[in-house]
């Protein structure tokens, strides 16, 4: 599953850290999304979404195999 994660962090100009505390999670979570190596649970995503004012869709996308 591809994400725009960093991308999103960036715009807001936010730590990994900091993205964690708003939303509940450690930062090795945020990490871990991040390099691809865990798919965040539909609450977690749902959070991410709300935080960005995105929808969640504009954050994660399917790849193709997923």
């Amino acid at each position: 599953m591809k994400n725009r994660l960093k991308v999103e962090r960036a715009i807001l100009d936010i730590t990994q850290e900091e993205l964690a505390k708003r939303i509940g999670v450690s930062r090795q979570t945020i990490n871990s999304i991040e390099k691809k190596k865990y798919v965040p649970s539909t609450v977690l995503a749902l959070k991410l979404a709300k935080l960005f004012d995105k929808p969640v869709d504009a954050i994660f996308e399917l790849e193709e195999g997923d």
